[in-house]
């Protein structure tokens, strides 16, 4: 593939939830003809007015879908951790935990 001299012109948004009030600032990419013009034929199908808009549209989702997935996966590492520095060091009972397990082994004795 050649790489011709040319460059697609984005918008990154610093708010990308808020277009109207954002500040804007620029961002430029390098691309094959062919894949410029894949990716044109890409937008044109999907309805989007721009390639730009095509690319800003379709990089939001792919950065959202990445960063969700990260983040569910650091929130499962760190509730591991919890868990199992609760169970590995976890606190001798105190006075109302002793207490509240005397109250329930009468409760469920009772029965």
């Amino acid at each position: 593939m050649l790489v011709r001299g040319m460059s697609v012109h984005l918008y990154c948004y610093k708010h990308v939830m808020n277009y109207a009030k954002t500040q804007q600032a620029r961002f430029d990419a390098r691309l094959t003809k062919s894949q410029k013009e894949f990716f044109e034929l890409a937008a044109k199908i999907s309805g989007f007015k721009s390639l730009s808009e095509f690319v800003i549209h379709s990089t939001q989702q792919a950065a959202s879908s990445i960063v969700e997935k990260h983040n569910a996966i650091l929130a499962t590492e760190k509730d591991k951790k919890i868990f199992f520095d609760a169970l590995v060091s976890s606190p001798k009972p105190n006075k109302a935990l002793k207490e509240a397990a005397k109250h329930y082994h009468k409760q469920v004795s009772a029965r």
